[in-house]
C-alpha cells in the first residue's frame, strides 16, 4: 500500500533557524559539564561524560521498570498480585529476569545510579564508577567491553566526578509523561557534537553533523529493510534513520540496523548510543576494518547510509584487496580510498537497494591513479543516481568541500523499499548544487535549515517520480537531470556545476541597446563631473595666502 504523501520533515512551515542553543537544557547541561573539565583533555573527557549519561540512562529504565513491577505486585486486579507477601515482592523485584524480558539493562544492587549519587561526596567515588560499570557489564552480555571504566584515575578528581553526577542528577533529564527517557538520548547526541567541535579535526572522525545526516535520511527514505553503515562512527545515521520511520508512523522494528566501526573507542560510543535510543543493532562482535575484517561478509543491505574516513592521510589495504569481486570496476591503490568505499556499497547493497555517502568533491572529477577510470565505468554501468554538493563549513573542524553520492543497481520503475512507485530512469542521473543553501550556527560552522533540507530531499523525490509531488522540473543554478551520454561528452565528471549552469536573473524590459548607451552616456558624464570638481579643489589651493612672517 503506497502511503500519502507527507511533507519531508516534520515541521517546514514557518520554521526558519532553529532555537539558540543557549535556550535548550542540552547546552545549559553542556555549559556546566564544561566548567567542570579542568585540564582534561576534551579526548578524553567525553568518555567520561558520556559514560555517566549512559548510567544514569539505563539505571533510569531499570527504575521504571521497577516500579512498573512493583505497581503490579500491588494491584489487587493484577494477575501479579503478591497479596503483601513481602518476602515474594523482593525476589521478584530483584528477578533479573523481570527486566531483560522486557528489554531492559540489568542493574545490580549497589551500583544503581542513587547509589553513586549517594557517595558522589566520597574520596573513591572514581573507584566505585567503575565497580558499577564492571557489574553492569558482567550481567549484560552485550555491553561487553564497551563501557568506559577508567574513572579511578588521579586527574578525575572526586570534585569533579561527584559534580557530574550531581549535574546529571536533575530531574528534567527524564521524560516522564511518555516514559521514553529521550532526553538522555538528545543529551547524549549533543555532547557528542559539542566534543567533536572541541576536538576539532579528531572529532569528525566519529561525529557527522546532524544536517547532514538528516538531508541523507531524508532523500533515501529508509521506512523499511535492511540498514548498513560500514563505516558507522558513533551511530548518528541510525538514530536519524530511526527518528525518521517514527515520523512517518512507522515503527523502529520496521528496520533492521548493521554496522561495523574500525575504531573501537568509536565502537564503544556507537553501542552506547544505539541502546540510549533503544536501537537494536548489529555492529559485529567486535570492532574491524570493513575492508579486511569484513564483520558482514554477505549482507545485502536495501538501504547503506554512511560517512566514511577519507582525505589524504586515509589508507586502505589495498595489498590485501586485489582481484577481490568487490571492486569490479578497478582496484584503487592503497592511498585513494574513495572508489574502494563506493564499490563496496554497491557490493552490499540489495537488487533494488540504494546508497548514500558522504564524500570528497574531489572524488567528482579525480582522474589520479585510476579513478577517472572507475567513474567511468561506473556511468558507463549507470550505477549513479544522484550527486548533490553541500554547502561549506558543515563539518567540525575541517573545511573540506564534500558531496553526496546516491549509488543504486536498479533505476526501474519497480517497487522498492519506500513503498512508493518511482518512474524509470535509466541512462539519467540528476545533479543538484546545494552550495548556496544554509546559514551561519556561528563564525565558523553554516547549518542547513527544515526548509533547506526539504528542497534537496522533495527535489530528489520528484525527479525519481515519486507520488504527491509537483512534476520534476530543472532549475537553473541548483538542479538539473543529465543523460548518460550528456555526462560522457563532459569527460565523466560529475560535478553539478557543469550540468545545472547559473541561476536565472530576473532580467527587465529596457532594450539592451539602449541600456548599453544610458550606462555609456552615464559614464562620461560622471568623468566630466569628476574632471570639474578636480579643477574647483586646484583653484581653491592655489588661493590660499599662507603668511610666515607672522
Amino acid at each position: 500500500m503506497t502511503e500519502e504523501r507527507k511533507p519531508t520533515t516534520r515541521n517546514r512551515k514557518g520554521k526558519t533557524n532553529p532555537p539558540k542553543e543557549s535556550e535548550s537544557l542540552e547546552s545549559r547541561l553542556w555549559d556546566a559539564a564544561n566548567r567542570m573539565r579542568s585540564s582534561v583533555e576534551p579526548g578524553e573527557y567525553k568518555h567520561v561524560v558520556l559514560g555517566l549519561v549512559f548510567l544514569r540512562y539505563i539505571s533510569d529504565r531499570f527504575m521504571l521498570q521497577h516500579r512498573a513491577i512493583e505497581a503490579e505486585l500491588n494491584d489487587p486486579d493484577s494477575d501479579a498480585f503478591a497479596d503483601g507477601d513481602e518476602t515474594y515482592i523482593r525476589e521478584t523485584l530483584e528477578d533479573r529476569d523481570e527486566y531483560t524480558a522486557e528489554g531492559v539493562f540489568w542493574v545490580p544492587e549497589g551500583h544503581r545510579w542513587d547509589d553513586l549519587r549517594a557517595a558522589g561526596s566520597q574520596p573513591d567515588i572514581g573507584m566505585r564508577i567503575d565497580a558499577a560499570m564492571e557489574a553492569i557489564e558482567k550481567e549484560n552480555p552485550t555491553l561487553k567491553g564497551v563501557l568506559p571504566k577508567t574513572y579511578a584515575r588521579q586527574e578525575y578528581t572526586p570534585q569533579m566526578l561527584g559534580g557530574l553526577i550531581d549535574l546529571l542528577s536533575r530531574s528534567d533529564l527524564v521524560d516522564e509523561e511518555n516514559k521514553s527517557l529521550d532526553i538522555l538520548g538528545r543529551v547524549y547526541e549533543y555532547f557528542l557534537g559539542k566534543f567533536a567541535t572541541t576536538e576539532g579535526k579528531a572529532g569528525g572522525e566519529y561525529y557527522t553533523p546532524r544536517a547532514i545526516v538528516r538531508t541523507m535520511v531524508e532523500m533515501l527514505e529508509p521506512f523499511n529493510g535492511r540498514v548498513f553503515d560500514p563505516a558507522c562512527g558513533s551511530g548518528g545515521m541510525f538514530v536519524q534513520a530511526e527518528e525518521f520511520v517514527k515520523a512517518h508512523q512507522g515503527s523502529r522494528n520496521d528496520i533492521s540496523v548493521y554496522g561495523q566501526e574500525k575504531n573501537p573507542t568509536t565502537w564503544r560510543l556507537a553501542k552506547m548510543n544505539l541502546a540510549l535510543r533503544g536501537i537494536e543493532a548489529d555492529l559485529g562482535p567486535r570492532w574491524g576494518d570493513s575492508f579486511d575484517d569484513a564483520m558482514h561478509p554477505d549482507l545485502r543491505a536495501d538501504f547503506i547510509i554512511t560517512n566514511p574516513p577519507f582525505g589524504k592521510t586515509v589508507y586502505w589495504p589495498a595489498d590485501k584487496c586485489q582481484d577481490d569481486p568487490r571492486f569490479p570496476y578497478g582496484t584503487p591503490p592503497g592511498n585513494k580510498v574513495n572508489y574502494a568505499w563506493l564499490q563496496m556499497y554497491l557490493h552490499h547493497l540489495s537488487p533494488t537497494g540504494t546508497a548514500a555517502t558522504v564524500m570528497p568533491n574531489g572524488s567528482l572529477s579525480s582522474n589520479d591513479s585510476g579513478e577517472g577510470d572507475i567513474r567511468r565505468r561506473m556511468i558507463e554501468d549507470d550505477v549513479v543516481d544522484c550527486i548533490v554538493t553541500m554547502p561549506s563549513q558543515l563539518f567540525y573542524g575541517v573545511q573540506i568541500p564534500v558531496c553526496l553520492w546516491f549509488l543504486t543497481k536498479d533505476k526501474t520503475a519497480r517497487r522498492v523499499k519506500s513503498e512508493r512507485p518511482q518512474r524509470d530512469r535509466r541512462g539519467e542521473t540528476l545533479f543538484v548544487d546545494a552550495r548556496n543553501l544554509g546559514y551561519m550556527d556561528d563564525r565558523t560552522h553554516r547549518n542547513l535549515s527544515d526548509d533547506d533540507i526539504a528542497k534537496i530531499a522533495d527535489t530528489y523525490h520528484a525527479w525519481r517520480g515519486e507520488p504527491g509531488l509537483p512534476e520534476y522540473q530543472d532549475i537553473p543554478g541548483f538542479c538539473a537531470s543529465a543523460t548518460t551520454q550528456q555526462i560522457a561528452e563532459h569527460g565523466h565528471i560529475l560535478t553539478p556545476g557543469r550540468y545545472v549552469g547559473a541561476e536565472e536573473c530576473v532580467g527587465d524590459e529596457e532594450p539592451l541597446d539602449e541600456k548599453i548607451k544610458r550606462l555609456r552616456a552615464g559614464i562620461i558624464s560622471g568623468f566630466e563631473r569628476r574632471g570639474e570638481l578636480q579643477q574647483q579643489v586646484v583653484d581653491s589651493l592655489n588661493a590660499l595666502v599662507v603668511d610666515v612672517h607672522g
